[in-house]
């Protein structure tokens, strides 16, 4: 019977959305908000679960090991068109749920559909645009750079530079940025834009490509009422163009309520509703929870949830009600507006639906409704798929299969619909279109190579194109920020003049050995600290790269071998600058092409290496200290304070990593190779004793083979730094 009954909801339940398309088509100037609310499309989400294992102290003081769900058997839909707003008090999950939809999560469970049409994550990242909390941008970056850098990355080679213009010139006016177009985007340092128009740069960035899906978390943090309106505006706007908007906020103002359609209420990881801000007080009536007089309706639903969380019963009994509509259990006293009142039993007030229908959800008969009284505000459990044998089991989280396409129903959480809160509207092919190249649309933006699902190849543009981009943007920064390229040049020559200045002309004796010895080691301790300011410079920049390799801007690898690209030059002046200085002060021998090429390969070897650490630490201070600490190790063991031969056995390993000890023995094999006489009192030595005593090897040859294990380390260290790129900077949860 029970069965049946339900069979019988989900029947009637399809005949009611017929019937809202129905009449949505035969009356447009009353419905266009139902046609256009999401019935059409829309992002759709089934059981959505993520359990982590979390250390809990037990009954008997022993810690134990316990499965805990952040989120539990969510189910609903984000419509197309509209903005979906997920609330929730702190702790709720909203962070957690909107990852979940980005596909941010390695171990989730259910389902994750886009206009009917299975989503993987990798699917996903290449069909939304997510915003994070936090602007990540380039401070020394315009706002009309930072989007055409954006629009160089996500539109590729398909779309011409004419195109790319004009498309972020009508983006720039629709964001209202036009006014601070070329104002620098600034940090704490450097004075640049406002708050406000920050954060719709960072949405810019991520919608320039025209996603079909756009994730906002909590867009409006930080920002001042006016310009938290102000950012919602336009991300009405955009979702008005033809996008899905899935945003997180906390306390949103009653102008901002006015731009959401849809809502997503959660508390401790479970569904508390989903439908329209409009029929929350329906809600809440049929829960029999009365809005008092003058009290915001989703404001005391919130307090409706933290009164049941603080109670025995918990927000379990409200997840049971928006599943099933059972009514939560009645509690004792509860605060409302006008103080600590007793609650009484509340008769269900008949309710009236949306064609004029009696409506009242707490009767679960189907046969008596009329098509509009039926409408679910809150969503019902969708049931377990079920084998040929009979037996249910849940979906697995993000499979692929031609059974699991299917058409929207009542049973995914079909909120009543509202009209759009704007009469704002954009030619949709100016964000969707189905070919690699649209017409450009009313306002004269082209359109955005990009299908149904914001398909196009996993990366916008070609290996090479990607490089290029990379490259433009780095000069640009490097231009842009001097200090950064003056500092270790300044550093360098200083540190020259005063090694020209103090070991002039060495003399051919003892002590002019001893001179000679101590400018070299001194000269590989000062190319490889004068690296270390590389530290905080990427760390900052590796959040920016998370954001823009999460929706596939660019390779990994091609960041990578940009970087490297790009100081190169600069790398070459600034040995070449500490070479010209020294090297004809102290008249060294050998040959000056060799001692450039040792110190251009230990700066790169260096940086290699200040980069890769840089990519493992989680703040600059560790960063500091770990690249000071591997430093000192490399130079004990580099073979001046004990030669190879004369360091432990269990020790030997150390000289072998010792990225110092190559440019060290290096630089005197090319000082010291051959028979010239740099001392004859107390007894004579040449070149090749001094070595020998060194314990340095004067095969013919071996010097430029130092060269070639330096470069070897370097890049070593380059393909650690793009394996951790690759694999360990994921914005992923486990």
């Amino acid at each position: 019977m029970a069965h049946q009954h339900q069979h019988n909801g989900r029947h009637a339940g399809g005949h009611r959305l017929e019937t809202v398309i129905d009449m949505a088509r035969q009356q447009p100037e009353k419905a266009a908000g139902a046609g256009q609310f999401g019935f059409t499309g829309g992002l759709e989400f089934t059981s959505l679960t993520y359990t982590v294992v979390k250390k809990q102290r037990g009954a008997g003081g022993e810690w134990e090991k316990k499965d805990v769900d952040l989120l539990h058997e969510i189910t609903g839909y984000a419509p197309k068109g509209c903005v979906t707003a997920v609330m929730g008090p702190s702790g709720a999950g909203k962070s957690t749920f909107l990852d979940a939809l980005a596909g941010r999560i390695a171990s989730l469970d259910g389902r994750v559909a886009l206009d009917g049409v299975e989503m993987s994550p990798s699917l996903i990242k290449r069909s939304s645009a997510y915003v994070m909390q936090d602007d990540r941008l380039f401070p020394m970056l315009t706002v009309y750079e930072t989007l055409m850098f954006a629009a160089d990355f996500r539109l590729g080679s398909s779309v011409s530079a004419s195109d790319k213009k004009l498309r972020v010139e009508n983006l720039i006016e629709q964001l209202g940025l036009t006014s601070s177009r070329n104002t620098y985007i600034g940090d704490e340092g450097t004075r640049g834009v406002s708050g406000g128009e920050r954060r719709r740069v960072s949405i810019g960035v991520d919608i320039i490509h025209g996603p079909a899906l756009l994730f906002l978390d909590e867009p409006t943090s930080g920002l001042d009422s006016t310009s938290a309106h102000s950012v919602i505006e336009k991300v009405h706007d955009i979702a008005c163009a033809g996008s899905t908007v899935v945003l997180t906020i906390h306390q949103p103002s009653s102008r901002i309520l006015l731009l959401l359609d849809h809502l997503i209420i959660l508390a401790r990881g479970q569904l508390m509703y989903s439908g329209g801000p409009k029929e929350v007080t329906a809600h809440l009536a049929r829960m029999g929870r009365k809005v008092p007089k003058g009290e915001n309706s989703i404001e005391h639903l919130l307090d409706v949830i933290q009164e049941y969380e603080q109670s025995e019963f918990g927000v379990k009994a409200l997840a049971e009600f928006c599943l099933t509509g059972l009514k939560p259990p009645k509690l004792t006293a509860t605060y409302g507006a006008e103080g600590l009142s007793t609650v009484s039993s509340i008769a269900q007030t008949p309710m009236m639906g949306l064609g004029g229908e009696d409506f009242d959800h707490s009767m679960r008969s189907q046969h008596s409704r009329s098509p509009w009284s039926g409408v679910q505000l809150t969503p019902s459990r969708r049931p377990k798929h079920k084998d040929q044998h009979g037996r249910s089991h849940n979906t697995p989280g993000y499979s692929s299969g031609a059974h699991h396409n299917h058409r929207y129903t009542p049973e995914i959480v079909m909120g009543t619909p509202t009209p759009l809160s704007s009469a704002f509207t954009v030619n949709e092919d100016d964000y969707l279109t189905p070919t690699h190249r649209a017409a450009p649309n009313a306002t004269g933006a082209p359109g955005v190579g990009i299908n149904a699902l914001g398909h196009r190849g996993k990366f916008a543009n070609s290996y090479v194109g990607e490089v290029w981009v990379l490259m433009r943007r780095n000069f640009t920064n490097i231009w842009r920020t001097p200090e950064l390229f003056l500092s270790r040049l300044m550093v360098l020559t200083v540190m020259g003049f005063l090694m020209a200045t103090m070991f002039t002309k060495p003399k051919d004796n003892p002590q002019g050995i001893t001179n000679r010895l101590s400018f070299f080691i001194f000269t590989v301790c000062v190319f490889f600290f004068s690296s270390n300011d590389a530290v905080p410079a990427f760390i900052q920049e590796r959040f920016i790269f998370i954001r823009e390799t999460s929706h596939n801007a660019y390779r990994a690898s091609a960041y990578v071998v940009a970087g490297l690209i790009t100081y190169l030059p600069f790398l070459l002046l600034q040995s070449a600058t500490y070479a010209g200085i020294v090297w004809f002060a102290l008249k060294l021998h050998g040959q000056f092409l060799y001692f450039l090429v040792m110190l251009y390969a230990s700066l790169l070897s260096t940086n290699s290496f200040v980069v890769f650490i840089s990519s493992v630490v989680p703040n600059f201070i560790l960063g500091y200290a770990a690249v000071i600490a591997f430093t000192a190790l490399f130079f004990l063991f580099c073979g001046y304070f004990l030669s190879s031969h004369s360091i432990p056995l269990a020790w030997k390993w150390m000289n072998t990593i010792s990225t110092m000890k190559y440019p060290y023995e290096g630089l005197l094999m090319n000082e010291f190779d051959g028979d010239r006489v740099f001392a004859t009192d107390p007894i004579r030595l040449t070149g090749d004793d001094i070595l020998r005593q060194l314990g340095i090897s004067t095969v013919e040859g071996r010097k430029w083979r130092m060269v070639l294990y330096l470069l070897g380390w370097a890049v070593f260290y380059r393909v650690l730094f793009y394996l951790v790129l690759r694999f360990a900077s994921k914005n992923k949860r486990k």
